[in-house]
């Protein structure tokens, strides 16, 4: 099966072994495998659908569910629903994120909130000065097994629709990056990821394993919007001076989270002991757009060609 993300040239992993893939040195070019049908999507197979019935519109638990999420997207920025995906479902998620720890892309690199490179033609203080360590690491979604349980998480059209829903969007689509759109994000011992705003308009994400402390996940919401960058605003957080509108959220193994992170800058805080490990699966209202390249390199350590055939004039003004 195509779907919208996916090109004529793209090959699924089934027609690559794994041996193949690593001793060709072209896994990294090889792009995820075709979505699944909706009819081979179980739901019940990750969410216990008698606590979160996703599925049934006339629920009156569904409708305090979503507006659960909206009101804190609209109070906050962020949307919690804690034990939203099955333990048995996290236990394969697991298992996936430690199959494919050897393609973890660790960075040792400096970034900036806005992943561009240094402009010495600015004040020392500007926050596109303000640069950070970050050591967390990514399993880029091009790697994700054939009959992954987050390929079908990320996959279904139910809850493509109940996150549009939530976050008053619609409609959503799947993303066509090939190395962003539902990938895993690692952070192991002493790990840290820097503040930064994202590229895509919202994020969907879902904790998968806890680092034994640390972790926390940080975010000023609503920080800048689509024609003002507030420079000063953000300076000051960056630089400790202003602490007051910072939010602060430790997610459990299968809370979910919905969050706006074009606007909201944000940050996840050092952690010991295991890997954080958490998923991804993102979402977008221009199911056409993807990073632009400097920003696949800075977050996945690669651009494909499809990051530069598709770089374009964005529909905002900021930054990035």
């Amino acid at each position: 099966m195509i779907n919208a993300s996916t090109t004529v040239t793209e090959l699924s992993h089934s027609e690559l072994s794994h041996s193949e893939l690593s001793a060709s040195g072209a896994a990294s070019q090889v792009q995820a495998p075709s979505a699944f049908a909706a009819a081979e999507i179980q739901l019940n197979e990750f969410i216990d659908l008698e606590q979160y019935p996703v599925h049934d519109l006339q629920s009156p638990l569904r409708a305090a569910l979503l507006e659960h999420c909206r009101a804190g997207l609209e109070s906050v920025g962020c949307a919690h629903v804690p034990n939203f995906i099955r333990p048995q479902a996290i236990a394969k998620m697991q298992r996936e994120a430690s199959n494919l720890m050897d393609f973890a892309r660790p960075a040792d690199s400096e970034i900036n909130p806005y992943l561009t490179a240094d402009d010495p033609t600015l004040a020392v203080d500007h926050p596109k000065r303000f640069f950070e360590q970050r050591t967390s690491s990514f399993i880029n979604s091009n790697h994700l097994e054939p009959q992954s349980m987050l390929r079908k998480i990320y996959d279904c059209d139910v809850l493509v629709h109940f996150f549009a829903q939530c976050l008053n969007q619609g409609p959503i689509y799947s993303w066509a990056d090939p190395l962003a759109r539902n990938p895993y994000s690692v952070m192991n011992d002493n790990d840290y990821f820097p503040w930064h705003f994202d590229g895509n308009e919202f994020t969907v994400s879902m904790l998968v394993q806890e680092a034994d402390s640390g972790g926390d996940f940080e975010y000023v919401p609503n920080l800048r919007n689509p024609n003002d960058e507030r420079f000063d605003e953000v300076a000051k957080v960056l630089h400790n001076q202003d602490r007051s509108q910072v939010q602060s959220l430790s997610l459990k193994c299968g809370d979910l989270q919905l969050f706006k992170g074009r606007y909201s800058m944000h940050r996840v805080t050092k952690t010991q002991g295991q890997p954080r490990i958490i998923a991804l699966p993102t979402y977008v209202t221009d199911p056409y757009l993807v990073n632009r390249p400097y920003h696949a390199k800075a977050f996945y350590g690669e651009s494909l060609a499809i990051h530069h055939e598709r770089e374009m004039q964005r529909m905002d003004n900021l930054t990035d």
